[in-house]
């Protein structure tokens, strides 16, 4: 999948070459949060047709297992197009460098800005200016910070799911202290023998 303009020549009958125009698949990322929470809200509805008290805290666990599902599934989608053709991962440090180059450059078309790792299995991914928040805007700062939230859960997915896909089983956690930009750390789980 790319994001830029073919160059021509360019084979429009290649199975493999898809197309994506880049608004429509902002206004996707956009439009997922308030779609899980509707999704949410109507699958709380019992089948006599009353309506159950959902609590807030239940209703985000809902809504951040529907997006964080989407992403992972995503996540796995990409590495297993997109890795196909490159030599086999020798370490865990290359599995992630090719997530902030290759896999976030075809999602949000930049690579993440800062890696940071301390050699025991977590890593701090910082996007700078991460697109989603791009046209985020709000009356207050906090107000903004906690409308955002939601929107890193999907991208947490899609490094899990990536992730995964590679042989890695990691947890990850997203948070942002000023928009536009998020922060993600990857903490790898091992195996116990």
């Amino acid at each position: 999948m790319s994001f830029e303009t073919p160059l021509p020549p360019y084979n429009a009958s290649d199975p493999y070459a898809t197309f994506l125009n880049s608004s429509c698949f902002d206004l996707l990322l956009i439009e997922m949060v308030p779609q899980a929470y509707r999704l949410a809200e109507e699958l709380s509805v019992t089948r006599d047709g009353g309506s159950k008290q959902v609590d807030e805290e239940e209703q985000r666990e809902a809504v951040f297992r529907r997006l964080d599902g989407l992403g992972y599934r995503v996540g796995q989608g990409l590495v297993e197009r997109f890795s196909r053709d490159r030599p086999r991962f020798t370490d865990t440090l290359d599995m992630i460098k090719f997530l902030c180059k290759d896999i976030w450059t075809l999602v949000f078309r930049k690579q993440i800005d800062n890696l940071k790792t301390n050699h025991r299995g977590v890593y701090v991914l910082s996007d700078n200016t991460f697109r989603p928040f791009g046209r985020m805007s709000m009356s207050s700062p906090t107000e903004a910070l906690a409308k955002a939230q939601p929107f890193l859960w999907f991208p947490c997915g899609v490094i899990r799911g990536a992730l995964a896909s590679m042989g890695i089983n990691a947890t990850v956690h997203a948070e942002t202290a000023e928009l536009p930009g998020a922060t993600f750390q990857i903490r790898t789980i091992t195996a116990k023998n």
